[in-house]
């Protein structure tokens, strides 16, 4: 009696166990095949790791402070230059004629001056010192490339030494290695950009 009374307790506990399944039991994901094994793919959003920045004292948090404001100011606009100066090398590439291409380099020169002239002048020596290195950061060039490429050998001739009265040289060229410093802001500006995009 006790065995079919045992074999009815466990044929009631294998139902229950197996009526316990879902139907939504499983994810759909993309996957790839690799040596014919099937593995999950999965587009996950790049992450920024940084650790809480330490200062020797409470000049060089001040310094610092400072360099965040600066880079942050002029970041908009070496932003937006790069990408006019690589829309307008493209728009370069597709015509050889040089009254098309002075046009062109007049007209991208006109609507910079015409909406950020005001606040460029605004800038502190500090600032424009840190935005050319940044638009060669963006372009790939230096200001006194861009110079020469874009208006003249003595515009650039010109304009370097206007800028080495205030202890600044357009030929030298951005190396974040040096600029640890401006590279580690602007990364964190472009992580900002980034996730207010994807929201």
């Amino acid at each position: 009696m006790y065995k079919y009374l045992l074999l009815l307790l466990v044929c009631l506990v294998c139902r229950t166990a197996s009526a316990q399944t879902t139907t939504n039991d499983t994810i759909r994901v993309r996957a790839i095949i690799v040596n014919n094994d099937t593995l999950p793919f999965i587009y996950l959003k790049t992450v920024q790791v940084t650790d809480k920045r330490l200062f020797s004292n409470a000049a060089d948090a001040a310094r610092y402070q400072k360099l965040v404001r600066d880079v942050t100011k002029v970041w908009p606009y070496a932003r937006l230059a790069g990408d006019k100066y690589n829309q307008l090398q493209k728009d370069l590439a597709v015509t050889t004629k040089k009254k098309e291409r002075k046009r062109l380099i007049e007209t991208a020169e006109n609507d910079i001056k015409g909406n950020f002239e005001k606040d460029l002048k605004k800038l502190t020596v500090t600032q424009g010192a840190i935005l050319i290195k940044l638009l060669d950061r963006q372009t790939g060039e230096s200001g006194y490339i861009l110079l020469q490429d874009l208006k003249s050998d003595v515009s650039a001739f010109v304009w370097q030494g206007f800028a080495r009265i205030f202890g600044h040289n357009l030929k030298t060229q951005y190396n974040p290695l040096e600029e640890r410093e401006i590279e580690g802001i602007v990364q964190q500006l472009e992580a900002r950009d980034r996730a207010n995009v994807t929201k």
